[in-house]
């Protein structure tokens, strides 16, 4: 059976930039604690204060030389590593600085996708340089992310989002890599499979079994074996080898949930400082909330405990609900339901989820017609 072959549409008009942070979280800690540099360090628990347990949220570029990488268990990075440092990340001062850098990507353009805390892309095409230089756009963003934060970023660009993601990590730390819409193909035919994003550590194997280790033999693959091996992701492969991916730079990202936590470095013991914490959050995700214009049904409590154990508890609601009184009441009932305060309390989060717009309404129906109300 002959299969048909349709010329596939590539939009090429665009300029897409890739932001990533060069290792992030290791490198704010640099940054603050100079006396750490040149030393393998590792953003973790140690893992002799675990019991072995907890993951690698990241690792500078000395700690990767021994083979440690982001997920792998603190425990393995420790065996591979055992003179490496390991420091405990935090999270709400890299959410800060991530908020800092975001403000200097809006300079130059208002198409902006944050895909997480250390990345993003950019659609420059039209920018409010009103330059036809993309490399120049990176070049700047780079020079104020290190005037302004001491801190390094690498820059991918390209025509579409999957190539300049590609491009970001070719070239790490402080790079710009730029992939022109005529060598696409070249580009990507020399990447091992496994460089490809989207393509999981468990697809490796697979694609390995089908004799497929670089993008030049994903390329030699028909569209209808990727799709038979593949499903959607073979009809999404064919394609991006091809160098096509026509997803736009997405400014509205549908948040999942909106959440605040903080780590007490003197343990919480009594329930009067648990409520005034719970209070606080509350007052947060209330502002998170508002700035989001969302409102959800869902609120979640997170504790953890001095010997680090950490419970979760949930409620869902009828009413949606984005008061900082309304979450702060829920996540006191929740609170009232949770042991352990003798254990001593290291870290409170409140989180609300099942969100939608606040346009969103909950909209009341009558269990009977108009006809079968009592009159009076």
């Amino acid at each position: 059976m002959v299969e048909l072959q349709f010329p596939l549409k590539n939009d090429t008009s665009r300029k897409i930039i890739h932001i990533d942070m060069d290792a992030f979280f290791a490198a704010v800690e640099e940054r603050d604690h100079p006396e750490l540099v040149g030393k393998p360090l590792v953003i973790a628990r140690h893992p002799s204060d675990t019991g072995g347990r907890g993951v690698v949220t990241t690792a500078n570029y000395e700690a990767r030389k021994y083979g440690i990488h982001s997920a792998m268990s603190a425990q393995k990075a420790f065996e591979l590593c055992p003179q490496a440092i390991f420091k405990p990340g935090d999270h709400q001062k890299y959410s800060e600085i991530s908020r800092q850098i975001r403000q200097i990507f809006y300079r130059y353009t208002n198409i902006v996708e944050a895909v997480s805390i250390d990345e993003a892309y950019l659609d420059v095409t039209e920018n409010k340089l009103h330059s036809k230089s993309a490399i120049k756009i990176a070049s700047l963003i780079q020079r104020e992310i290190w005037q302004e934060t001491h801190l390094t970023a690498s820059a991918g660009i390209s025509y579409n989002k999957f190539l300049a993601k590609l491009a970001s990590d070719y070239r790490k730390p402080r790079g710009i890599t730029v992939v022109m819409p005529d060598e696409a193909i070249t580009f990507l035919k020399e990447l091992p499979i496994e460089k490809f994003h989207g393509i999981g550590k468990k697809t490796v194997p697979k694609m390995q079994e089908l004799g497929i280790f670089t993008g030049a033999d994903l390329y030699e693959k028909s569209e209808m074996e990727l799709i038979r091996r593949f499903g959607k992701m073979g009809y999404s492969l064919y394609r991006k080898v091809r160098g096509v991916h026509d997803s736009p730079v997405n400014t509205f990202r549908n948040r999942k949930s909106v959440g605040k936590e903080h780590t007490y470095g003197k343990l919480l013991t009594t329930e009067s400082e648990v409520l005034t914490q719970l209070r606080q959050l509350s007052e947060k995700v209330a502002g998170a909330l508002k700035k989001e214009q969302k409102h959800g049904k869902t609120v979640v409590l997170k504790v953890r405990y001095a010997d680090f154990t950490t419970i979760t508890k949930r409620t869902t609601l009828r009413e949606y609900l984005h008061e900082k009184e309304a979450i702060f009441a829920e996540a006191s009932l929740i609170w009232e339901e949770v042991q352990g305060l003798e254990k001593g309390i290291r870290l409170l989060g409140v989180t609300i989820t099942n969100l939608d717009p606040m346009t969103y309404e909950n909209i009341t129906l009558p269990l009977w017609p108009e006809t079968h109300k009592k009159k009076s």
